[in-house]
C-alpha cells in the first residue's frame, strides 16, 4: 500500500515538474481605462518615481517598505528601488519616455523571485479622454513556468493595475481643494 502511494506520489511529482516544459515563457498582463483627463495631466504619474507612489498600489498594500530613487528625478534613467515584508526587494528603471504618450520600465525584481520584466504605460487620446494602458510582460524561464502553476500573475497584478489606474483618475480629476 504505501509502495503504490509512494509511486502515484512520484507519478504526480513527475507530471507537474514536466508540465512547465510545455508553457509558453511569454507572460503579459494589461489593463486599460479612459480617464477624463489630458496626458500631460496623467504622463507625470508615470514619468517620475515619486509621483507614480502617490498611487503606487503596492506600496499602499505595503506602506512600511523601504523606497529609495537614483538618477534623474524623471524621465530615461530614473530608477525606484524598493525593499519591503509584502513587496519583496527590486527596482524600476526608465528606459524610454515619450512625453504625453508611453514610459518604458525596466522592473528588476531580486526578492522573494529573481526575475527581468518590462513594464509600459501608453497614453493614447479617445475624445475627450486619454485611454491609459498599464501593461507588463517578459519571458519567465524553468522556476519562472514552474511558479506559475501555483502563483497566477494575472491574478497578482491585474487587480492592482485596476486599482491604480482608478487612483491616478481620482487624483487628476478631484480638485486640488478637496485633496487631503
Amino acid at each position: 500500500m504505501i509502495k503504490k502511494a509512494l509511486l502515484a506520489l512520484a507519478g504526480l511529482l513527475a507530471v507537474v515538474l514536466i508540465i512547465p516544459i510545455f508553457k509558453s515563457p511569454q507572460f503579459r498582463v494589461e489593463r486599460s481605462r479612459s480617464i477624463p483627463a489630458a496626458a500631460d495631466a496623467l504622463f507625470p504619474y508615470f514619468n517620475n518615481h515619486k509621483k507614480f507612489n502617490e498611487i503606487n498600489p503596492w506600496l499602499k498594500m505595503d506602506p512600511d517598505a523601504k523606497v529609495s530613487y537614483a538618477g534623474p528625478e524623471s524621465g530615461v534613467g530614473a530608477v525606484s528601488s524598493w525593499e519591503g515584508g509584502k513587496t519583496g526587494k527590486g527596482s524600476a528603471t526608465i528606459t524610454e519616455s515619450k512625453p504625453n504618450e508611453s514610459v518604458k520600465l525596466r522592473m528588476d525584481w531580486k526578492e522573494p523571485m529573481e526575475g527581468v520584466s518590462t513594464v509600459e504605460y501608453t497614453l493614447v487620446p479617445d475624445g475627450d479622454k486619454t485611454k491609459v494602458t498599464w501593461a507588463m510582460y517578459g519571458d519567465n524561464n524553468y522556476v519562472g513556468k514552474l511558479m506559475s502553476l501555483i502563483m497566477d500573475c494575472e491574478k497578482m497584478c491585474g487587480p492592482p493595475f485596476e486599482q491604480g489606474l482608478a487612483d491616478i483618475e481620482k487624483a487628476v480629476t478631484t480638485p486640488a481643494a478637496a485633496k487631503p
